[in-house]
């Protein structure tokens, strides 16, 4: 299975924030979308970074008041992505070597989607169903 295949169920939106924007902000969206992660992009439109739920804790627990600092500072630069074409037991690995629980997926050049851990967890447990429910079906017709 590859990582096209989760993006063709969950599409292929991403929340996106600007370098220069708050950490405030950030965490405005983050509340709103009710997600983990925004990826950093520049003006034209290419990933700078990412920035999680963890990257805001972590500065938070290091500075305090951090709130009115730009994204830029907090945020992740060194981004791990994927390709459509990417096999999702090579994308579980990168994750959990990685220890990160978000990564934007890159399609030529371009921003093209984000894959969570939980985008992971039900494609796989929706695998485990279909497998298990063509087994019952084998055994009753054998």
């Amino acid at each position: 299975m590859k990582v096209v295949h989760i993006l063709d169920v969950k599409g292929r939106e991403v929340a996106t924030i600007q370098p220069h924007r708050s950490i405030s902000d950030a965490v405005a969206v983050l509340h709103e979308k009710r997600i983990g992660a925004l990826v950093v992009v520049g003006a034209d439109g290419k990933v700078m970074g990412i920035l999680s739920e963890r990257d805001i804790i972590r500065a938070i627990a290091a500075g305090g008041h951090v709130l009115t600092d730009p994204v830029s500072r907090y945020m992740t630069a060194k981004v791990i992505t994927c390709t459509p074409d990417t096999l999702v037991v090579d994308l579980m690995e990168d994750m959990t070597r990685g220890r990160f629980r978000h990564m934007p997926v890159i399609d030529q050049d371009r921003l093209a989607g984000i894959v969570s851990i939980g985008d992971v967890v039900k494609q796989r447990l929706e695998e485990f169903q279909h497998e298990t429910q063509a087994l019952k079906e084998y055994i009753t017709t054998a």
